[in-house]
This record gives structure tokens, C-alpha cells and sequence, in this order.
């Protein structure tokens, strides 16, 4: 009887323990969120589609841009200066893709880049859009792929910035498995929420852009803590999960597509391969032109930034929009 009295201390202890600590993460994470959301508010209007909420910022006059940020991002990447660049000669459209930024998930698991490809060029119309160039960075470009494959009407050229488009080698990330499944997901994402020091996550996003130096200001103003909100965490997780079997169904499409695809990628990245993707792009798709950008990164929007504003140009100009 002593025996059992005494692990029933235990169980309790435990049981209060845990208690405790998943109480204060939840305090936590919703102190978080709350100090990230009011310091970078949306930035933009919604448009409806469907019954789903898209956040969008758009600025400028002239054809039609749409920008479509990559994994983990929101608008905030791409508003941080190349909006302003492009607005004095378009019409600049940037959309949080769903489940990033302010714009919700569609759902919790299976949303393909087919899906939102779907969403946000369904999106594009609502906000009479016309026939844009759409211009997709990193995990962006397998949705801008998906829209032009799957919703080749509703787009004039497309521009890819080291943009993903083919299934690559190797094993995925652990983390991002893990992170995308039930039960264990959610909880992991909670405490990473809670948790990870802000210097880490800063550590994590000034890495995307090696062999350069992120701009500064950058990380304040992408808003580190809508990064880790719970819900994008495993957002992002579940795409990135699911992306490979997704583009090697897509990428069977490609050769079919029948408008303009500038692609342009640094010689230097080692997050999104040159030759496995742009350069199989470049081969596959019938009007595709890359351009390697010499000793640059992963974020040619931002340290390449001339040789970004030079292919949508051409993009536009190739379509026939300007």
C-alpha cells in the first residue's frame, strides 16, 4: 500500500507538472503572438474567394504583377523595397499564400500549390486583374508553375527567383515531417512558439540569404514573430512535406506550357539547386530563358535586385503587356 500511495504522489506530481508547463506555453505563445500581430499588422486589404480570406497588398499603376512569396515568408518579404521598385511601371499585387502571413489556412493538411495556384489566381480575378505576370520565389515558384499549368488563361508570363519546380534528391528535413503530423505536431509547434529564442530565429532567417548578408532592417520588418506563430509553423511544415510528389506530377506539365518563363538563379545557392531546377526548367518548358546570376544566393529579390526589375520587364514585354 506504501508503495502505491507513493506512486500516486508521483503520477500527481508529474500530471502537475506537465500541467504547468503547457499552461505557461499557451501563455506564452499568446503573449507572442499577440506582441508580433501588433507590431506588424496587416499591411494590405482582403479579398474574398470562395469563402476564404486572402490578405493582399497592392500598389501602382500599369500591367499586372503578382508576387508570390516562398516558404515561411508573407507579404512583408516581398514589400520590404521590391514592390516600391516595380510600382512606379506596374501594377503590383503581393499575396500572402494560405496559412502565411494573414491569410488562413485553406485547411489542415493536403493543401496542394495546385490549390493555391487556384486560390490566389482565383484572387487575381476577383481583383480584376489582367492577366498578370506572376512572379514566384523559392517555394512561390512551384505555385507560380502550378498556376500556369493548371490556370494557363489566367496568366500572361511567369518570372521564377530560385524558384522550386522539380522533385530533388536526398531525405526531407525530419522537422518538418514531424512538425506536419497530428497529435505531435501541434504540441512541437507550440513549444517551438513559446520557446525558441527570437536570436535564433533571426540566426535562422539570415542564413536564406548566404553567401550575402541580409538587408538590414530585413528581420525587423518581415516580422519574426508571424514567422512563428504555431498555425504558420505547421503550415509550412505540411507544404514543404508534401512538395516533392506534388512537383513530380507537375513538372510532367511543363513542357506544355505556352507562355514566356524568365527564370533567374544564383550560381551560389544551396537551398534550391541551379541545375535541378531552373536549369531542368530551362530544358523542359519551350519558352523558358534563364539567367544565372553569378555568386548569388537564395534571395535574388533582394541582393539582385536590378536583375530581378530587368527579367519581369522582359517577362511584360514578351507577353506583350508592355
Amino acid at each position: 500500500m506504501i508503495w502505491l500511495l507513493s506512486a500516486l504522489r508521483i503520477v500527481t506530481a508529474l500530471v502537475l507538472i506537465v500541467a504547468v508547463i503547457a499552461a505557461l506555453t499557451l501563455w506564452r505563445v499568446s503573449s507572442r503572438r499577440a506582441a508580433a500581430e501588433a507590431a506588424h499588422p496587416p499591411e494590405g486589404s482582403f479579398v474574398e474567394v470562395d469563402g476564404q480570406r486572402v490578405h493582399y497588398v497592392q500598389k501602382g499603376q500599369g500591367p499586372d504583377v503578382v508576387l508570390i512569396h516562398g516558404a515561411s515568408g508573407n507579404t512583408r518579404d516581398m514589400t520590404f523595397s521590391l514592390v516600391d521598385r516595380l510600382a512606379g511601371d506596374f501594377r503590383v499585387t503581393a499575396f500572402d499564400r494560405p496559412g502565411m502571413g494573414y491569410t488562413p489556412r485553406m485547411a489542415a493538411s493536403g493543401v496542394t500549390v495546385t490549390d493555391q495556384a487556384r486560390l490566389l489566381s482565383g484572387a487575381a480575378q476577383a481583383l480584376d486583374l489582367d492577366r498578370p505576370v506572376v512572379v514566384g520565389q523559392s517555394f512561390g515558384g512551384a505555385v507560380a508553375m502550378a498556376w500556369a499549368t493548371r490556370f494557363p488563361d489566367r496568366a500572361a508570363s511567369v518570372v521564377l527567383l530560385a524558384g522550386a519546380t522539380y522533385p530533388w534528391p536526398g531525405e526531407l528535413d525530419r522537422l518538418y515531417v514531424i512538425l506536419s503530423r497530428p497529435v505531435i505536431g501541434p504540441i512541437l509547434t507550440h513549444l517551438i512558439a513559446a520557446w525558441v529564442p527570437m536570436s535564433y530565429i533571426r540566426g535562422q532567417v539570415d542564413g536564406v540569404f548566404t553567401p550575402q548578408d541580409a538587408p538590414a532592417g530585413y528581420d525587423d520588418a518581415i516580422g519574426l514573430g508571424l514567422i512563428i506563430r504555431p498555425e504558420t509553423l505547421r503550415a509550412n511544415a505540411q507544404q514543404r512535406t508534401d512538395l516533392r510528389p506534388e512537383l513530380r506530377a507537375l513538372s510532367h506539365d511543363y513542357p506544355g506550357v505556352d507562355m514566356p518563363i524568365e527564370i533567374l538563379h544564383g550560381t551560389a545557392d544551396d537551398i534550391v539547386g541551379l541545375e535541378i531546377h531552373s536549369e531542368a526548367l530551362e530544358r523542359d518548358a519551350p519558352d523558358a530563358r534563364l539567367t544565372r546570376l553569378p555568386g548569388i544566393g537564395h534571395m535574388p529579390h533582394h541582393v539582385a535586385q536590378d536583375a530581378v526589375l530587368a527579367a519581369i520587364r522582359r517577362a511584360a514585354e514578351r507577353a506583350g503587356l508592355r
